[in-house]
């Protein structure tokens, strides 16, 4: 017997109940079918295997010796398919050795995984957390090849054939150093504009970004001097500058070397999201980082 495709899967629980009963009727009782339906499997079997498997004997049925090679192997067989197709355990953080994999900035690094941390070692000690770069192109892809579990990106720019759940919605603040002597106060659009600012342009290189939008609109311009790859630098350099930047407010809030104020020219926010493949949508242990992830924001 070489061909599965041959073979019904009720075949073999019925195999496997009469190997361990040796006889039809406790069979037929076990499996709640009637002692004809037994003895049909019973024939089919034979004719799959090219053996008699059970012959009559003085105490009910004996195996042949292909039946009893076939016994332990199909048991093993059962049992696991049993495992694999029962209903998930539900997921218990505490014994967890999960190893996650998101995709972040460090934008999202410091607003959203940060907050999350400590949590997440107290509830999950066992697990295992690693954060790679956040390469927007790629996030569809590396979430359906189970390369990321997570990643973290805007509402409006994120892959439709991903879940997408918002976590907040963030607003602009104009930052500088602390005690910088052009922002004791709220600046006028003029003096805004005559301000050095520094830019975060993630594809690299950038002078221009939403800001840069919003003045156009009014025929506006500013002095962009510097633009980086990532926020965590242009914090460093206003606290040692004189230079400012549009920042988000998540991530300067409570920052004491630093002073923010309200801009003069309004620059939309955006929603911040946590994106994720349909292949781990039910998973319930990805289910419980999701949750705790959003729970600690």
């Amino acid at each position: 017997m070489n061909d599965l495709r041959r073979l019904d899967l009720n075949l073999l629980v019925t195999l496997d109940v009469l190997l361990s009963e040796h006889n039809v009727t406790r069979a037929a009782q076990r499996l709640n079918y009637s002692q004809p339906s037994i003895s049909v499997h019973l024939a089919k079997l034979r004719d799959i295997f090219g053996d008699p498997l059970l012959l009559p004997g003085p105490r009910g049925m004996r195996p042949t010796a292909r039946a009893d090679e076939l016994r332990e192997p199909l048991r093993q067989a059962l049992a696991s398919l049993t495992r694999a197709v029962a209903p998930a355990l539900p997921f218990d953080p505490a014994k967890s050795t999960h190893t996650w994999c998101v995709a972040a900035t460090d934008y999202t690094e410091s607003t959203i995984l940060l907050p999350a941390l400590a949590g997440l070692r107290a509830a999950a000690p066992g697990s295992r957390l690693a954060v790679v770069e956040a390469v927007p192109p790629r996030l569809a892809r590396q979430a359906e090849r189970g390369e990321i579990d997570l990643a973290f990106r805007t509402s409006e720019g994120a892959p439709p054939e991903l879940h997408c759940r918002a976590l907040f919605t963030e607003e602009y603040a104009l930052v500088g150093r602390a005690g910088h002597p052009r922002l004791k106060r709220r600046p006028t659009v003029a003096q805004f504009c005559d301000l050095e600012h520094v830019i975060v342009s993630p594809d690299g290189g950038g002078f221009q970004g939403v800001t840069d939008e919003a003045l156009a609109k009014v025929g506006l311009t500013r002095r962009v001097v510097l633009s980086v790859p990532h926020f965590l630098f242009v914090m460093s350099a206003l606290a040692s500058t004189d230079l400012v930047a549009m920042l988000p407010l998540r991530l300067v809030r409570n920052t004491p070397v630093l002073k923010v104020v309200a801009p003069p020219v309004a620059v939309p926010g955006y929603e911040m999201a946590m994106l994720w493949h349909e292949r781990v949508h039910r998973d319930p242990a990805h289910q419980w980082l999701r949750e705790h992830i959003a729970g600690s924001l």
